[in-house]
């Protein structure tokens, strides 16, 4: 069986600040996107607390899909995590999640740790999925975090 976690680490230059107040608004989660799966949010605001839950509009090889997501994890300017818990319109389990950690190296750059466990996820189908989330997958991710906090 494969890892049942991936991850990625890179220094991004903008603060632990600006990097948590892009992660906590769902609604710019299509930009810090790169599978271009994620297409808009449906539902939900910022995460104020862990339990928090927001839906995200997505899109695949087999056509749309809403996901519902909720926040396990919420430290301000360190940690950000959601589980998507279910595709909402195949009715499907997920239970993957996603987890940022941030730590500050000066004012202006921050180390960013990025991790995606599927661990929890029991659908055989969903698995094999979640495969293509890679540690190169996750890095690539971070650039699109680190184009999205710079404005580019």
């Amino acid at each position: 069986m494969a890892n049942s976690t991936n991850s990625a680490t890179r220094t991004i230059d903008a603060s632990a600040e600006a990097i948590y107040d892009l992660l906590t608004n769902p609604q710019r989660h299509v930009e810090t996107d790169n599978s271009g799966m994620v297409v808009s949010l449906d539902q939900g605001e910022r995460f104020k607390a862990v339990g928090d839950t927001f839906t995200m509009n997505m899109k695949n090889e087999n056509g749309d899909y809403q996901t519902r997501n909720e926040v396990f994890a919420l430290q301000e300017n360190k940690v950000v995590g959601w589980k998507n818990t279910k595709n909402t319109t195949s009715g499907a389990e997920v239970g993957a999640k996603w987890l940022y950690e941030l730590e500050p190296e000066g004012p202006d750059a921050t180390r960013v740790k990025l991790t995606y466990d599927r661990s929890e996820i029991e659908n055989e189908q969903v698995r094999s999925f979640s495969e293509q989330f890679n540690d190169d997958f996750l890095e690539t991710g971070l650039d699109a975090v680190a184009a999205a906090v710079s404005g580019a």
